[in-house]
């Protein structure tokens, strides 16, 4: 029986169970499918309960990792299949190429002979990257990546020839790699969810209309426009915003459940553009407005009582062209002052639904419910938002009570 513990997903819970797990002496492997450690907490300007910056939670977890000989991590790695039962899994992984090796850690002379430029994934699209890049600041680990789609082609040996020998290796090939373990944790977290299928939202159609974790790296200072909350087709900042709540959410066409974080990330970028600019008004448009615990309500009391901040009960039914250049209509029924309300903005943010990454990349052998998040199974432990919709601080405690669980699994089987 194997005393070593898997954990699928090396975001803010995947890491804090990795890190509980190997404080108390269990061997932990950690996979992360993306090339940098941290997940969607790394996205955020600040999180809740302290609003801090992302650096002041992911950094000591970081430390952890690297000072712990019992965590062995692998990013740009994906779990392929999860076979056999509660003190015997057999899981294959396929580690892919970062196509640098890790002293590879300034960018700077292959961007500068670098042509070709992609979508930069991290600030959601709205700026590009060159072929060789480091994801975000903060990454961990601090390796820079060359894309794929280059790898193979002239663009690439050119970046090679312009970095020092020995960092760009374009020879490298996905490895795949067999790992024996007594216990699963699943920490493989969400994606907001996809817009574009909500027509009547029109999310393409207009320049101006973003998601709520587009907002989230435009106020970052390491986001798209170093922390300004401009809008996307003049970098102008909006003078009227408004918020469209359960975008995707409470829905039975899209995610039947509320994803618990949206109306307190929506009160939160209130805060963000309130103190940017102090003339800017902003339209909530919500179905109920969600607080959970004594300190979430005191914030959202504190945002309402802004003479700026207007709450309107009434789901969006309809984006129309605006009387201005790029400014839209959203119109909704009021349920409480009754008629139909047509509001021009000049921004509006769709607080997208959290969808579970194992509705849309389900991993074999693990079981999943009709929405798609980690059903428990003895030897498998879902934790964080792979369990259910919740906010950082809950992560967290899901994560420690997974590696407590997992443990408990193990010597169980034992």
């Amino acid at each position: 029986m194997s005393q070593s513990i898997l954990v699928i997903g090396g975001g803010f819970s995947g890491l804090t169970a990795a890190v509980e797990a190997a404080e108390m002496g269990y061997q932990v492997y950690l996979v992360e499918k993306e090339s940098y450690l941290g997940g969607r907490v790394a996205q955020l300007n600040k999180y809740f309960p302290k609003l801090c910056p992302p650096t002041c939670g992911l950094e000591i977890n970081f430390r952890r990792v690297k000072t712990n000989p019992n965590i062995t991590f692998y990013t740009q790695a994906e779990v392929k299949s999860v076979q056999g039962s509660a003190g015997n899994f057999n899981v294959e992984v396929v580690v892919n190429p970062r196509y640098t090796t890790p002293q590879c850690t300034n960018c700077k002379p292959g961007e500068a002979v670098a042509s070709v430029e992609a979508p930069n994934e991290f600030n959601f699209g709205m700026d590009n990257r060159k072929g060789i890049y480091m994801p975000h600041p903060m990454s961990f680990p601090n390796q820079c990546v060359v894309d794929p789609a280059v790898a193979a082609s002239a663009e690439g040996q050119k970046i090679k020839d312009a970095m020092p020998a020995g960092h760009v290796d374009l020879s490298q090939k996905p490895e795949t790699i067999q790992l024996n373990v007594g216990a699963v944790i699943v920490a493989s977290g969400w994606k907001p969810y996809d817009p574009a299928n909500m027509e009547r939202l029109c999310y393409g159609k207009y320049p101006n209309i973003v998601t709520n974790m587009m907002l989230e790296r435009l106020a970052s200072p390491s986001g798209p426009t170093g922390g300004q909350i401009v809008r996307p087709s003049d970098k102008t900042m909006p003078k009227k915003v408004g918020f469209v709540q359960c975008a995707g959410s409470r829905d039975k066409a899209y995610l039947p459940y509320c994803s618990y974080i949206c109306c307190m990330a929506t009160l939160k970028h209130i805060c963000y553009i309130r103190e940017q600019s102090p003339d800017t008004e902003c339209y909530v448009f919500y179905i109920d407005i969600r607080s959970p615990g004594a300190k979430y309500e005191k914030f959202y009391a504190k945002v309402k009582a802004d003479a700026k901040v207007h709450f309107i009960k009434g789901k969006v039914a309809e984006v129309k062209p605006g009387s201005s250049a790029d400014s839209v209509v959203l119109v909704a029924e009021d349920t409480i002052g009754g008629g139909k309300v047509e509001q021009e903005v000049d921004m509006a943010v769709l607080a997208t639904g959290m969808q579970p990454v194992g509705a849309l990349n389900p991993i074999p052998g693990i079981e999943y419910d009709a929405d798609g998040f980690v059903k428990p199974k003895e030897g498998i432990v879902p934790c964080g938002c792979a369990k259910r919709p919740v906010d950082v601080v809950s992560s967290a405690q899901s994560a420690t009570a997974a590696a407590l669980k997992a443990i408990q699994m193990i010597r169980r089987a034992g």
